[in-house]
């Protein structure tokens, strides 16, 4: 891809997920992950327009006059996306690739922390660390970020999230907003996950195609791997090898969910076709 072509898909990914992280993100993200600031400031008279429930009662009862307490902005806190570029990412069948989606994804959550000044790092995964971004603030840093969602090239297409894991945890002493963002084609990361989740508040997206769920009845197809290359002749007229395909799928789904769940991080659940928008706003509203 050369430069101009890449500077404008940047410009058109900046252009849809700024005005999404502007206008919907910026605020659910501010209420769900920082909340009312922490730190009470002063106590001062109530005005038109305030929050009844930052009402002090106490202080209210002696002045005979209404007064709300007054807190400071939480801390800047700390994003950091990782983000799976193994070989399944490139699997699309709705006119999008799953890695399309999670560009987009990555974007609008990076736009919405920059909202709150907020500082955003990347770590993207194969079975292996392929990039690490340390965590930094402004407009530039998160188009540097997109840069690299939309043209790295990994060396592996192989996943292995518990390294990956291992690795935030490595790198990230202070405690973040930790996005995992990937179709969890992955297993054995039960114990990493639970280690990392103690620190950060971890949230795993998964981005997955309908066309992944179930392997069709085309009789001998040859099939290629996306994650190890290999290209093997697959007989998809056997019930049995569908029925295999598809328990091996959804025992990798399940891992996920009850791993994350377990571990008391979040679970978002996004198909290409469908609007992550409204998966992620459900999912911020409900925590």
């Amino acid at each position: 891809m050369d430069t101009k072509e890449l500077l404008k898909k940047v410009r058109k990914i900046e252009i849809k997920t700024r005005r999404l992280s502007d206008h919907i993100f910026s605020g659910e993200y501010h209420t769900s992950f920082k909340g009312r600031g922490m730190t009470f400031s002063e106590v001062r008279q109530y005005q038109f327009g305030d929050d009844i429930r930052a009402i002090d009662w106490n202080v209210t009862a002696r002045y005979n006059e209404a007064h709300v307490k007054v807190f400071e902005e939480e801390r800047e806190l700390t994003m950091m996306l990782m983000v799976d570029i193994s070989g399944s990412e490139s699997f699309g069948s709705k006119n999008q690739f799953k890695k399309d989606i999670v560009t987009e994804i990555a974007a609008t959550m990076a736009f919405s922390a920059t909202q709150n000044n907020d500082k955003i790092g990347l770590i993207l995964f194969s079975d292996e660390i392929e990039l690490y971004i340390p965590p930094k603030k402004g407009r530039s840093h998160v188009l540097r970020i997109i840069r690299e969602l939309i043209e790295f090239q990994p060396r592996s297409r192989k996943t292995d999230i518990a390294q990956a894991l291992k690795f935030l945890s490595g790198t990230q002493k202070k405690k973040g907003i930790v996005f995992v963002i990937s179709d969890f084609m992955s297993e054995d990361y039960e114990q990493t996950l639970k280690i990392a989740s103690k620190k950060h508040d971890i949230t795993g997206i998964r981005v997955y195609d309908i066309r992944e769920e179930k392997m069709p009845n085309l009789g001998m197809v040859s099939m290629l791997d996306a994650e190890t290359g290999a290209i093997e002749l697959i007989d998809t007229s056997s019930k049995s090898v569908r029925m295999n395909y598809e328990k091996q799928y959804y025992d990798k789904v399940n891992y996920f969910k009850e791993t994350f769940s377990k571990s008391g991080s979040g679970v978002v659940n996004t198909r290409v076709d469908e609007s992550y928008v409204t998966k992620l706003l459900g999912y911020f509203k409900s925590r």
